[in-house]
């Protein structure tokens, strides 16, 4: 089975989930029937600490991240003048559109375009579906970095506060929406991630956003994640010419 990915899909619609066809995922606990045991213990890494490996999708699209907290996300004058325009002409100017990065948090929460956790003791690498991007966040005691070059994905930096890894994330561009409604941010932003793995098949993360410039105070939202047993991250590019005419 195949899949064809296209920016139309990518942004508004669904796809088939990604496949590895007829094998299944050595490692994972499974019931009588053979079916993955998404319920088993937490697993754990020679350390002791929940291991946060595979391959996640979030358990529904989250279109209007801003709008899932009570009263919506608190903008600014400016934030919000800019948010309603691009309502207003329905996106046409998604970064993905001209195959741009969606960025942080909107590439983890489309669930067709899943991603791929791996940890390692220094480093965790999160590999994107959408695009073929990838982050890494280094948990080696290192400090964000000071004046760094902008980045689309930002600078990260973890660590662990008992079963929860705490995630710290700077120096972004400001080119890049913080959902699918067009929500801005500044360069100033500063995203704070808290993943928590209860069980083998789920995940949270709770998402925190600062920026002075976009919002009147931090907000936070938190999105639950399903594990994708028995399937691989697909090769996923954009192809400019072929797919900006979908909002054309």
């Amino acid at each position: 089975m195949t899949r064809h990915l296209s920016l139309l899909f990518t942004v508004f619609g669904t796809t088939v989930a990604a496949q590895w066809l007829n094998y299944s995922t050595p490692g994972i606990p499974r019931n009588a029937d053979g079916k993955p045991n998404l319920s088993a213990p937490t697993p754990r890494t020679a350390d002791g600490r929940p291991d946060l490996s595979g391959i996640w999708a979030a358990a529904e699209r989250h279109h209007q991240l801003a709008m899932e907290v009570p009263g919506g996300a608190p903008f600014t004058e400016w934030s919000r003048t800019i948010r309603e325009a691009r309502l207003k002409n329905g996106g046409r100017d998604i970064p993905t559109s001209r195959c741009l990065p969606s960025g942080i948090p909107p590439d983890m929460l489309r669930p067709p375009q899943p991603f791929r956790v791996i940890q390692t003791a220094g480093m965790i690498a999160i590999l994107l579906e959408e695009f073929s991007n990838w982050r890494q966040i280094f948990i080696d005691g290192r400090p964000l970095p000071v004046d760094p070059e902008p980045a689309w994905f930002g600078y990260s930096v973890g660590k662990w506060e008992g079963g929860t890894l705490v995630i710290e994330s700077a120096g972004f561009n400001d080119k890049t929406w913080l959902d699918g409604a067009g929500t801005p941010h500044s360069d100033a932003l500063r995203l704070t991630e808290r993943f928590t793995r209860p069980n083998f098949g789920h995940m949270e993360i709770e998402y925190t956003l600062n920026d002075p410039k976009t919002f009147t105070r931090p907000w936070s939202v938190a999105v639950k994640f399903n594990l994708q047993a028995d399937t691989e991250l697909l090769d996923s590019h954009c192809e400019n010419e072929k797919d900006v005419v979908h909002f054309r």
